[in-house]
């Protein structure tokens, strides 16, 4: 049975440069900490964990915001009439906008700091894009870590924009205080390609481009998702997801978005601190999950093996269950490391 070393704690330290310039709020040093932070070299996430170890006394003082939609609603534009909305109003505001990773080459676009262009301009708010690297939800495996590294810097709201509606939102339900759903002026058929479990997730559903011609639309396309809403089961005993209208181009209905949100952290205040411990415990078995299949796969005993394994699940030579259990088995020393590609 193969063992996982610990790293050593003793990597960084309270008197760090990099920490000191967080806490002073240096942006330059917040974009290296996320960098490495979100790098898979073994001493740099080393660092990176102590770094944020000894940063935790500083964090979780911010509005912990997510939001999600399905492309073409908007999101970048809302965000950043949001955020500007935010930091006029005094607020310090940190964007983690995650961009999907290609499957096929490992690349992603990063383009938010273009889309959000009057954003990255101001000295209040600072945006980061971060590939997905293939994780599920729409956010980044980093993600948390650089929530947090955020709000050691003083940033007070931190809005995570996801990828869309995907396969696990409930990875951005796990990592905020609020998850805000984004929908388009599109109501009947359209309501329907809306998945439940994505609606029962949401604390504050907002209908964007509530302008112009498309006026009429999003306010039929609220009315039906505030009667889809009375069939759901709520959230939470204390809130009813409320759906809002809104103009991210005409910057109308951004200040009732943000009345909606601080009444929920209101109601939310007396449980916040629960929710935000089950949170952590909930990323930390994700955390164990990643880094025992990375160690797996680094393992050079099973290195050897995981060809054979793939090429005889392929081939319909072997279950994936049954490849699995080899390649487990390989790891922990239990098994020959010849795999048997025989029907």
């Amino acid at each position: 049975m193969r063992y996982i070393r610990p790293v050593n704690d003793r990597v960084a330290s309270v008197d760090d440069p990099l920490a000191a310039g967080i806490r002073a709020g240096d942006r330059r040093s917040l974009a290296r900490a996320i960098t490495l932070a979100e790098s898979t070299r073994a001493d740099h996430r080393a660092r990176a964990e102590a770094l944020i170890e000894s940063l935790l006394p500083a964090t979780g003082k911010s509005a912990r915001l997510g939001i999600s939609g399905a492309p073409g609603v908007g999101k970048s534009t809302f965000i950043e009439a949001f955020g500007g909305f935010l930091t006029a109003q005094g607020h310090k505001v940190a964007v983690l906008a995650v961009d999907p990773s290609s499957r096929r080459s490992g690349g992603s676009i990063l383009g938010d700091k273009t889309r959000m262009e009057a954003l990255s301009r101001d000295a209040k708010a600072f945006i980061r894009p971060s590939p997905t690297g293939g994780t599920l939800g729409g956010v980044a495996r980093r993600t948390r870590e650089a929530m947090l590294l955020c709000e050691a810097a003083g940033f007070d709201v931190v809005l995570i924009e996801t990828v869309g509606v995907g396969q696990s939102e409930t990875a951005v339900a796990d990592l905020v205080d609020l998850f805000l759903l984004l929908l388009g002026p599109a109501g009947g058929d359209d309501l329907q390609g809306i998945k439940r479990g994505i609606m029962e997730l949401a604390d504050l559903i907002v209908v964007n481009k509530s302008d112009g011609a498309f006026k009429p639309a999003a306010t039929r396309a609220a009315a039906e998702v505030q009667s889809a809403l009375q069939l759901l089961r709520p959230k939470w005993p204390m809130w009813r997801p409320p759906v809002l209208l809104a103009s991210a181009i005409e910057r109308t209905g951004i200040d009732a978005v943000w009345r909606e949100i601080g009444r929920f952290r209101a109601a939310q205040r007396p449980g916040l601190a629960q929710q935000r411990t089950a949170q952590a415990k909930e990323w930390l078995w994700r955390e164990i999950g990643d880094t025992l299949i990375d160690t797996l796969r680094a393992d050079p005993a099973v290195q050897t093996e995981i060809a054979a394994v793939e090429a005889a699940v392929a081939g319909g030579r072997l279950s994936p269950g049954a490849g699995a259990r080899r390649l487990i088995a390989v790891f922990q020393g239990d098994q020959p490391t010849k795999c048997s590609t025989a029907r």
